[in-house]
């Protein structure tokens, strides 16, 4: 632990891409007692692995996959939780009210929390490729890891602000004065990138709880950027590779779903502490009185027949003074926590991507029954193989809400993918079609005016 907390101090590391005016004035300065040199920590694997594992550290305490970040922001954002609390300057009723500006406090914390992350993943690329210490076997999964986590960072940021700076060093006098790289060309990015990490990454876990990236990892992330750039063949390959490893077994008790040794998970993060609940488990609790922060929208709640056991069994009712709401209780564990992770990734979404990615390419009949094993798990009838495109297309998007509400983001970015975010005009009476795309934060725009000009809109 003591390692741990040396290599998340690194002289440097906290530096931010475009934001930090006085990295070079640290790196001139001598390092505290309690740091180790950037060279000393990759001229030993031990300790190059310290790094890497604070970057997953660092990904649980704050990153677009943290628990209580792209759920709950994008959750208020479209149109699956309410937000309680009007006197407040989170900005959290700005993004609820579809009402934010470039200096709004979470526009500006989502964008400098992933690219601390990013600066951490370069960091590690380069002294891992730097270092003569090293056995080329260990360089090779290290730097695949880093480059797996950097992509998926890369991804939110590219979804939530369109175009955005594309920094792969941590030299300051280059990030201080990057450009805006165009969307298309980020996600031509990610795919070499990824398609890298997937040809140097194995399938089998560096640890038994799946909190390290692996092959399978790179795979899904891959495929969802395939997905959004409609390569619908692509995506289906690598999807059928995933659902082809023994390594993952379909979770069909949907009590366990969330619970950490099930072999669905594809990659979960670990609490910082033994014992510590998830964020999920508490950002999202209220009971015996009304809500103050967030609530399940009577829109989302409302798309469960009454019989579906998720409605069951993950979410519950509160009700007081004759008013009824519905929390989230995905995980239940808020205290003495030792069953639950923070999950990035289940097969689930591969069933559900595959279908729609079938379904694409007009395969219906064959994208079918991966709709239908969530809905069974779910207790619901099974959707006919002779359903027609279009609807069985809306009907993985309903099942899409209904299956992963409140994690990762994924409501804006299922809508996004499908050209559908203008179904929020019917319960968000401010949403317009720039906001598609959240506002550069004008914090980076006054500290390089090469990020300019602001997206459309603000």
């Amino acid at each position: 632990m003591k390692l741990l907390i040396y290599i998340l101090t690194l002289a440097g590391a906290l530096c931010l891409i475009t934001a930090c005016v006085s990295c070079e004035k640290m790196i001139e300065t001598d390092l505290p007692q309690n740091q180790i040199d950037t060279e000393d920590v990759f001229n030993d694997v031990q300790t190059a692995n310290a790094a890497l594992s604070a970057l997953y550290a660092g990904l649980w305490d704050s990153s677009p996959i943290s628990g209580d970040q792209s759920g709950r922001l994008f959750g208020m954002y479209t149109d699956d939780l309410t937000y309680h609390t009007t006197a407040t300057n989170n900005g959290f009723p700005e993004i609820f009210n579809n009402t934010l500006i470039d200096s709004s406090i979470p526009v500006n914390s989502f964008w400098t929390a992933a690219y601390q992350k990013i600066y951490y993943a370069n960091s590690i690329l380069e002294g891992v490729e730097n270092s003569a210490a090293i056995a080329e076997k260990d360089k090779v999964r290290i730097k695949a890891e880093a480059l797996t986590i950097r992509s998926l960072l890369f991804f939110y940021l590219q979804q939530i602000y369109g175009d955005i700076p594309y920094p792969v060093t941590t030299n300051y006098s280059v990030n201080q004065t990057i450009s805006k790289t165009a969307s298309d060309e980020v996600l031509d990015r990610l795919e070499m990138d990824l398609s890298e990490a997937v040809l140097t990454l194995n399938d089998s876990y560096r640890n038994a709880e799946r909190i390290f990236v692996n092959k399978k990892t790179a795979e899904l992330i891959l495929a969802k950027v395939y997905m959004h750039r409609k390569k619908y063949m692509h995506a289906e390959v690598l999807l059928k590779d995933i659902l082809q490893s023994p390594l993952y077994t379909f979770q069909n008790d949907i009590t366990k779903v969330f619970q950490k040794s099930g072999t669905h998970i594809l990659w979960q993060l670990k609490p910082k502490n033994s014992g510590d609940a998830t964020k999920e488990a508490s950002i999202y609790y209220f009971v015996n009185a009304a809500p103050t922060a967030f609530s399940l929208t009577p829109s989302l709640v409302g798309s469960f027949a009454s019989g579906d056991l998720r409605k069951q069994n993950w979410m519950a009712a509160v009700t007081v003074g004759g008013n009824t709401w519905y929390r989230a209780e995905k995980y239940k564990l808020r205290s003495a926590n030792t069953l639950e992770y923070s999950v990035v990734f289940r097969l689930e979404e591969v069933y559900l991507l595959l279908a729609e990615s079938l379904a694409q390419q007009n395969n219906v009949v064959d994208a079918v029954p991966f709709v239908n094993k969530t809905r069974q798990r779910a207790g619901l009838p099974t959707l006919s193989s002779g359903i027609g495109k279009d609807l069985l297309l809306a009907e993985i998007l309903n099942e899409n809400r209904r299956e992963f509400f409140t994690e990762m983001g994924h409501r804006f970015l299922d809508l996004k993918r499908n050209d559908r975010l203008s179904v929020l005009t019917a319960s968000k009476p401010n949403w317009k079609e720039f906001h598609r795309a959240w506002p550069i934060p004008q914090k980076e725009l006054l500290l390089n005016s090469n990020l300019n000009p602001q997206n459309t809109g603000y």
